[in-house]
Formats: C-alpha cells, structure tokens, sequence
C-alpha cells in the first residue's frame, strides 16, 4: 500500500530541505519527524547518531512511509551507509532510505571552475570527512577545504541568526576557510540550519565566489530518483498531505519550526 515520503532531522534545519522538497513536488504526502528531545546529534558518536537516527526511521516505516529522506548532514555522514548496506536487507524490496549528501557531491565538481572546493559544516560532518570522500568518488581531482562552524547551528536554533553576534561568527569562519586555499571558487553549506543564515553568509563571502545550498538539489535529485525509479515512485502516495511529528514539546518544535519551514506547523508528539 503506498504512503508518505518520510522526512528526517535530529533538529530543525531539515525543514529548509524539506519546504524545497514539498515547492518542487507538492502532489506527495509527507511525514516529518525531528527527535528534537535528543538534538543536537553533531557532538555523539557515529554509533550513537546510527541508533538515533535508526530508531526514527523504523518508526517512520511503521508509519507507512517507504521512502525516507534523511535530511540531516550528521545522520546523512554517519548513519546512512550502515542503514542502507546492514538494516534495509530486513525489509521489502521496496523500501530506501537516501540523504543529503550525495546530492550535492555528485555535481559541485561541475560547479567549480578551478577544483577547489570549500565546505562550511558543523564538527561532526566535517570530522566524518563525507564531504571529502565522496566529492573524491565522483570527482577524485577535486581538491576539497573543510571549516567546522560550531556557532553556526546553535544560533540559529536560539534565534540569534539575526543579530550582530552572528555577524563575528559567520565572518571569522568564512575568512579561516578561505585563508586555508586562493583558489576556492566553490563554497557548499554542509548544514541544513545555514540557508537561515544566507544574508550574512553572501555578505562575507566574495561575490566572485559560487555558494551551493543544499535545499533544492536534494529536491531536484529526488524528482530525478523517483521519475528513474517508478517502482519506488508507486509506493508513494500523492494527496499533498502533510503531518509533523517531534518527540519534543510539541509548542516548542511548532514556535521554532514555523522559522525553517517559513509558514506555521502543528505537530504531534512521537515518544521513542
């Protein structure tokens, strides 16, 4: 029986990829469902993000969804490969879990013009080196400038993405990945709470230099998934019906959410 596309985050960022996702294809149902009660996954262990992030996307089969999106960087760059090569040979034939990742690295080697590429990420992607590995994969002569951003996600979440303190932030971290290499032309945001910080980003940031969101490539990768695999695609049901579930709070997750989804949310709350 067909059911929602799942999409998951451990916070709040995914909901820039998600209201991507739901502009390009609005005709499918969707599920939500952040385990915000347990964020930030960024600071765990790779076996901790891979029990968390397991954990919601059983529920989200449970639910009926047989397609999930992990739209999450962290779980992305340390749960997926286990989850697609281990856990989903328990499950049909049908049933695929993609992430946030892929989507990006398997065409900025043909957005940059001179091979170097930077990344601006939280210090849990950036020390999984995913980035790294797979712009590697699909373009091995790409050469690739990592900067961990540790302020970045946690000042969004607070609400203080607006303010000056953002500003010494956002600056010092865009000038220390720059200073790493000349000849970046390339810059992706590797966290999906930075489109929140776009304005201050593009201020900082030299004009001549390319900047990659994640948001509507994964939108255009996953249209392009689904029309490739129509099998999958039948198992999806289209009635542009969306449901949230948080296992925070729900008043606290619809307050912060409506900020990242850019209109208002009522959820419900999930208990793992």
């Amino acid at each position: 029986m067909p059911g929602p596309i799942g999409i998951f985050d451990s916070g709040y960022g995914g909901l820039t990829v998600f209201r991507e996702i739901e502009a390009l294809l609005p005709q499918y149902d969707y599920i939500y469902f952040g385990d915000n009660a347990r964020a930030p996954y960024g600071g765990r262990s790779f076996q901790t993000v891979y029990k968390f992030t397991l954990q919601c996307v059983r529920h989200l089969f449970e639910a009926g969804c047989h397609l999930v999106i992990l739209a999450c960087n962290t779980a992305s760059a340390k749960a997926l490969r286990t989850i697609q090569q281990c856990d989903l040979l328990h499950y049909g034939p049908h049933y695929r879990v993609l992430g946030v990742i892929r989507p990006t690295t398997e065409i900025v080697g043909r957005i940059t013009r001179t091979g170097c590429v930077g990344i601006l990420a939280t210090p849990g992607t950036v020390k999984s080196e995913s980035y790294v590995i797979e712009i590697a994969h699909f373009f091995p002569e790409v050469h690739v400038y990592q900067q961990a951003c540790p302020m970045w996600a946690p000042l969004v979440e607070n609400n203080e993405h607006t303010g000056p303190g953002a500003d010494y932030f956002v600056e010092k971290d865009i000038r220390a990945l720059l200073a790493q290499a000349d000849c970046i032309d390339t810059v992706v945001l590797g966290c999906t709470h930075y489109p929140l910080l776009l304005d201050k980003i593009r201020r900082y940031l030299p004009a001549d230099i390319t900047l990659v969101v994640q948001g509507r490539l994964v939108a255009d990768r996953l249209a392009d998934y689904l029309r490739r695999h129509p099998e999958i695609d039948a198992h999806c049901s289209k009635g542009g019906q969306r449901v949230f579930y948080t296992t925070e709070t729900p008043e606290v997750f619809d307050e912060k959410a409506s900020l990242f989804y850019g209109k208002p949310v009522q959820s419900r709350h999930f208990s793992l």
